[in-house]
């Protein structure tokens, strides 16, 4: 019996609480209970659309119920950050656009994520075949250690006789018909056409000026998966290495080059494999990458808004594409909205990039904390990042006025306008903004829009007038959208995210993360302590003692007494390594697994409360 095993059966069980939810999807109309799932092995993902984390788990999911196709259900319990998270027709529409093959529970109440207690995006709760819950794991990399614990209770309800393999609830919904499936990111070409990732269908497409009629298709999948930002690569650089276009392809987490005269795809950066720990960089083929999504010249390097650790990265080119490198340029990889020095930066999500006309800044919508910042060139020529709208991790909403009031809610896209002003696509609220650094104050320029995700300035050829052609996400098109004289002003309500605060005691607090390695993985102390701990808060005051960086999972933490609430940010990483936990034994070519997760966990200070938080990055 390994020693997994044994460390299920010797907690008390708990009975997995039932799902309750507004509705399902991919299951072909019908309402699922856990009582249905009896004698299955179930996985409830609690995740939401947003989370860039949660896509890289649904990534790992993918092989571990391909494995288990008779034994094994997947359910998704949606649990909206966001307020556009929480309709339903968005929800469909992100379920399509993240080829979600498992059923799914609409839970825009966060019913079902209060009853298994979770407390971030992604957790994972295993539900054994007698319907009680056996782990619970917050963040990524857990897809090897899932597989052989799903594999151990397989076969200890197979010797039991109560695993009873079924069909499987999945009902796959009906195919689309449009086009283009979710396109993501824009670019216009000298000769007035335009090239756009058709993101769904996993290709890069040569439109037009009529915005429809194809001229070339490139990639598909095995070639490109998910691509998102395009970006036309500059005359001597394409001279030299042989490519027109470069493209983030987001999912397998690498840039590359596409080459117009014969439609040939190349690598330029990244190895395929998504990247796994901090790292400042190296030889652009050599080094891992995590979920580019957007790409913007900056001086004689290309920026990469590298959502999935939550940095900006810079691709400079060499002689030859063997010859490039990568870097990390700005952002510490902690999630969260903080100014100053590239190195020192938090960023959170970035998503859309574009260079200013004076070629020294970009603009950069920030997406989870609906912010836009900007990056500029310091005279070390070192990067400074400055945020012009947005708060923080849970504010947001759709306010115009004096930049330091004005709300976004999760912007994808950044345009910079002929004036200067800055046009961004304000995707969760369906609108265009407009920020004009001159007066610090955004407005409103167009409503109604499915999901903009980008958009690049045109000038209309009758009147002059610049437009903008934008990219609606969710409607699969580009669409033309004029520029009003008098911008709309829009004073909508602001919105915090619903999930509910912590209550913790002021003075000190005990903090726990708990890590339990798979079944045969162990904690490997060969050369120091494979775990770090780092906590901040905001306010900053909020933290009294116990900030910083440091090996170990606990901490003791001091609050101040006079601040009524904050957030606790908590980011951990502990690493495990294949070997024999009771004898300490360790294969020759044993591999080791990271296991890391950011929390950015909203806290009330009540004196009643108990002074221990305690946090699941892997129990069981």
């Amino acid at each position: 019996m390994s020693a997994g095993t044994a460390s299920l059966r010797s907690r008390v069980k708990v009975r997995a609480a039932d799902l309750v939810g507004r509705g399902w999807l991919n299951t072909g109309g019908r309402n699922l209970s856990l009582a249905d799932l009896r004698g299955r092995v179930v996985v409830l993902d609690f995740w939401t659309f947003c989370c860039v984390n949660c896509l890289h788990v649904l990534d790992e999911l993918r092989p571990v119920e391909q494995h288990f196709p008779d034994a094994l259900t997947i359910i998704g319990v949606h649990s909206p950050k966001f307020e556009h998270e929480a309709n339903a027709d968005a929800l469909a529409a992100a379920v399509e656009r993240y080829a979600v093959h498992h059923p799914v529970l609409d839970d825009p109440d966060l019913v079902t994520w209060r009853a298994y207690a979770a407390r971030a995006w992604p957790t994972l709760v295993v539900v054994d075949p007698e319907g009680y819950v056996v782990a619970s794991m917050s963040g990524e990399g857990h897809g090897p250690g899932l597989a052989s614990l799903v594999a151990e209770l397989i076969e200890e309800h197979r010797r039991k006789g109560t695993l009873q393999p079924g069909g499987d609830p999945y009902v796959p919904p009906a195919a689309p018909e449009t086009a283009l499936r979710f396109p993501g990111k824009a670019v216009a070409l000298p000769d007035g056409t335009f090239v756009v990732s058709d993101t769904a269908n996993h290709q890069v497409v040569h439109l037009e000026d009529d915005l429809e009629t194809e001229r070339a298709r490139w990639g598909g999948a095995g070639q490109l998966n998910e691509p998102q930002g395009v970006l036309v690569t500059r005359p001597e650089v394409a001279e030299r290495l042989g490519v027109d276009l470069l493209v983030a392809d987001s999912v397998n987490h690498q840039l590359k080059g596409i080459r117009l005269s014969d439609g040939s795809i190349h690598v330029v950066a990244g190895t395929g494999s998504q990247l796994r720990e901090r790292t400042g960089g190296g030889p652009a083929l050599e080094q891992a990458l995590s979920t580019p999504w957007d790409l913007a010249w900056l001086g004689d390097r290309v920026l990469i808004a590298m959502a999935g650790t939550h940095q900006l990265w810079a691709w400079t080119p060499g002689r030859t594409l063997e010859e490039g490198t990568v870097e990390v340029v700005g952002g510490t990889s902690n999630e969260g909205l903080v100014d100053g020095p590239g190195s020192e930066a938090w960023f959170a999500q970035p998503s859309g990039l574009a260079a200013s006309a004076s070629g020294d800044c970009v603009w950069v919508a920030d997406s989870e904390t609906s912010a836009l910042r900007s990056v500029h060139v310091s005279a070390d020529e070192g990067l400074v990042v400055e945020t012009h709208v947005g708060t923080g991790l849970f504010d947001f909403g759709h306010r115009d006025g004096d930049a330091a009031e004005s709300l976004f809610q999760h912007p994808l896209g950044v345009t910079e306008l002929p004036d200067g002003s800055v046009a961004v696509s304000d995707t969760y609220n369906g609108a265009i903004r407009r920020f004009d650094p001159a007066i610090r104050q955004v407005t409103t320029l167009a409503q109604g829009l499915a999901e903009p995700s980008d958009a690049v300035v045109e000038a209309d050829p009758e009147s002059g007038e610049t437009r903008l052609v934008v990219v609606e996400s969710a409607a699969h098109r580009l669409t033309r959208v004029a520029l009003p004289r008098d911008a709309q002003r829009v004073d909508g309500p602001a919105h915090r995210t619903q999930r509910p605060s912590t209550p913790l005691p002021p003075g000190p607090v005990a903090l726990e993360v708990t890590f339990v390695p798979p079944a045969g993985q162990k904690l490997d102390h060969r050369w120091g302590d494979p775990t770090r701990l780092d906590v901040s808060a905001t306010p900053d005051g909020l933290l009294v003692e116990g900030a910083g960086r440091a090996e170990g999972l606990s901490r003791r933490l001091v609050l101040l007494d006079d601040i009524g609430s904050g957030t606790l940010h908590i980011s951990v990483q502990a690493a495990s390594c294949d070997g024999d936990p009771v004898t300490g034994e360790v294969p020759e070519h044993a591999a080791c697994h990271l296991f890391q997760q950011d929390w950015g966990i909203p806290v009330v200070i009540d004196p009643a409360a108990p002074a221990r938080l305690a946090l699941d990055l892997r129990g069981v």
